[in-house]
């Protein structure tokens, strides 16, 4: 693996606290889920937050919901967060978000794994009932919107081939959000390296993104730099599919096969119509046989390799 595609220190994340372990719910309930990643948990720095408890409503506590609206009309003050009593706590959780997202911001996060479902962290939904959206985003959600954050759904820690997708773009994001980047060569080399994970995401949208640093001068300046760096990094938070990551890993397998021993060193052709878990599990094999040989898998194109202390 070249050293230009490594990350060396561990990803600083924030996750809501009641999928911490911490039984911080209204119903004085949590779960572990980060534990559910394995030894993965180890590789990164982990930062609990409750905007609930920290606005001082204690646990347990009465359910609440917003009321006219989501959490960007409510820090607008145009929507209200009341509890099931009917008594107005948006002052409260206006405090409490606030001070959780000055903790965040205080050690410096990557990223964040909410809790979809919840009128306060809640980013996609706000209930958990009927399956239905609520109305998003929640207002914590709104806060972690505006910041320049990874986020993950804490559901997601439960299935496997969805958090190696999630995984492997997270340090990509955390990768290049790090890199320094002064000439064209450098964001073409960038490019060689992250344009696959970006295309199995958006096809037209990466290769719009590919045209565009093609088709740029020679000596390019700051603004375009940041202009691409961020567009780019927009496309790599978005999640891929199932279908997807099959599609393109078969031909990574083909690719890589080339590559090594007539055997194949025991790794499988990935296919998930046998085993979602068994899918990841191969996926992880090439993963470590192509860092053994030396070759880059684009599949998980930046790889996270602690440094010396």
């Amino acid at each position: 693996m070249a050293q230009n595609y490594i990350l060396k220190e561990k990803i600083k994340m924030g996750i809501s606290a009641c999928n911490f372990g911490a039984m911080v719910r209204y119903n004085n309930i949590g779960w572990d889920r980060a534990s559910l990643i394995g030894r993965q948990k180890f590789d990164y720095v982990w930062t609990p937050v409750c905007p609930e408890v920290n606005s001082g409503l204690g646990v347990p506590r009465d359910p609440m919901k917003l009321v006219n609206g989501n959490g960007d009309d409510f820090w607008a003050g145009n929507a209200r967060m009341k509890n099931k009593k009917g008594r107005d706590v948006g002052d409260d959780v206006r405090k409490g978000s606030a001070a959780s997202l000055e903790i965040l911001k205080r050690v410096n996060i990557d990223a964040f794994v909410f809790m979809d479902g919840s009128p306060s962290c809640g980013v996609y939904r706000t209930t958990l009932k009927n399956n239905r959206l609520g109305k998003p985003p929640g207002v914590f959600g709104s806060l972690l919107l505006k910041e320049d954050l990874f986020l993950i759904p804490a559901l997601d820690l439960e299935s496997p081939w969805k958090w190696w997708d999630w995984s492997r773009r997270l340090h990509a994001f955390v990768w290049l959000k790090r890199k320094e980047i002064k000439t064209k060569k450098e964001l073409y080399d960038i490019w060689h390296a992250l344009k696959f994970i970006c295309q199995e995401a958006d096809v037209p949208c990466a290769n719009a993104i590919g045209q565009r640093l093609a088709g740029a001068p020679k000596k390019i300046d700051g603004d375009f730099i940041a202009k691409w760096k961020s567009d780019v990094l927009q496309l790599i938070r978005r999640p891929s599919t199932l279908k997807r990551i099959q599609a393109v890993m078969v031909k990574h397998y083909a690719h890589y096969r080339k590559h090594f021993s007539r055997d194949g060193s025991g790794i499988q052709a990935p296919d998930a119509s046998r085993s979602k878990q068994i899918f990841v599990e191969e996926l992880g094999k090439m993963e470590r046989k192509a860092a053994q040989e030396g070759y880059h898998f684009a599949g998980r194109p930046i790889v996270y390799k602690p440094g010396r202390s």
